[in-house]
């Protein structure tokens, strides 16, 4: 594998600090820092896609945790499902409208949200986190290169198989161009390893969808081999119909490296994830954010990196992710 968490150390040395910080404070203090971190006088909002799973969690806590560490108000927003495009349209232009120092976001449909984008790249530095998309003003993209993503997992499943095998693969939202970059690489790898791609389908990054999906992918497709879900969760909800239907030796794997996915791989369900670095992105969206709002230069493109997470480390991912999670 060539490419490794790139800020795991720093990560793993701010989780003491958020926990230190977390220790000792009131129920009432927790409470209202669920939806912005504390710091100074300055502010950077971040809007994300949803905070409905534990990857987007582990991106809100890396925001806060940088808002903490460099005195600089956060608060992190996102609606409740990856679905709900106009949801975080409506939430973007609201926290424009409130003159943050800048704002980081992570967009569902880069199409849709680019009017705003461009018109807040007018007053403050944007910052694109998980996602990019293409306009006049963007400060930075931070993220993971979501195609080598997507084909080093499909590589990794590829060695489990043997040529000829039947695979599945579950996107995201249709024009979410994260996760369908990532099923690119993936097929790409797939089928240049010899296996046949039986099923295609969008699951909306929803682990309940990723179940039904996969339940009618299985009643013309009982000898699948391979599923490559998207994300963790879509993953998880295609292992379920698997294992609703008997069947064995299907190898399942996602994209997130989700403390529930890990915990599924230790227990030998999931085969892998590639994880991304969720709480990188947001520790450096927040970190860059305030740099640009200093006047210092920012790389265009950031790249937050991968791992590829089998039963081999999984036990040492679990333990780092449990520490974030304090």
């Amino acid at each position: 594998m060539n490419k490794k968490v790139k800020l795991f150390g720093m990560a793993v040395a701010l989780s003491s600090m958020v926990f230190a910080a977390g220790c000792g404070k009131s129920e009432e203090a927790k409470s209202t820092e669920a939806s912005g971190g504390k710091g100074g006088g300055e502010s950077v909002s971040v809007v994300l896609k949803t905070l409905s799973s534990p990857y987007w969690k582990y991106v809100e806590a890396g925001a806060k945790a940088a808002g903490e560490e460099l005195g600089v108000d956060v608060t992190v927003v996102g609606p409740s499902s990856e679905a709900e495009v106009i949801q975080q349209v409506n939430m973007l232009e609201d926290q424009v409208s409130q003159g943050p120092g800048a704002v980081v976001v992570s967009p569902t449909q880069p199409e849709t949200v680019v009017p705003v984008l461009e018109k807040a790249a007018k007053d403050m530095p944007v910052l694109l986190i998980d996602s990019d998309a293409d306009f006049d003003g963007k400060t930075t993209f931070i993220g993971t290169e979501n195609f080598s993503a997507g084909q080093e997992g499909g590589k990794l499943l590829a060695s489990m198989l043997k040529k000829g095998d039947k695979v599945v693969l579950i996107a995201g939202a249709l024009g979410n161009p994260a996760t369908d970059t990532r099923i690119k690489g993936a097929k790409e790898a797939l089928e240049a390893a010899g296996m046949v791609v039986v099923a295609e389908q969008p699951a909306d990054s929803d682990k309940a969808k990723a179940m039904s999906v996969m339940e009618n992918i299985l009643q013309n497709n009982k000898d699948v081999k391979g599923v490559f879900a998207a994300n963790d969760d879509m993953a998880i909800g295609a292992l379920r119909a698997i294992e609703a239907k008997g069947l064995k030796d299907v190898k399942v794997m996602g994209v997130d490296g989700t403390m529930e996915a890990v915990e599924s791989i230790i227990a030998g369900k999931l085969a892998a994830s590639v994880a991304q670095s969720p709480y990188n992105m947001g520790y450096a969206g927040v970190e860059n954010a305030v740099k640009a709002m200093k006047g210092e230069k920012i790389e265009e493109r950031i790249d937050s990196g991968i791992d590829l997470i089998t039963k081999e480390n999984a036990d040492k991912q679990l333990e780092f992710l449990k520490s974030i999670a304090k």
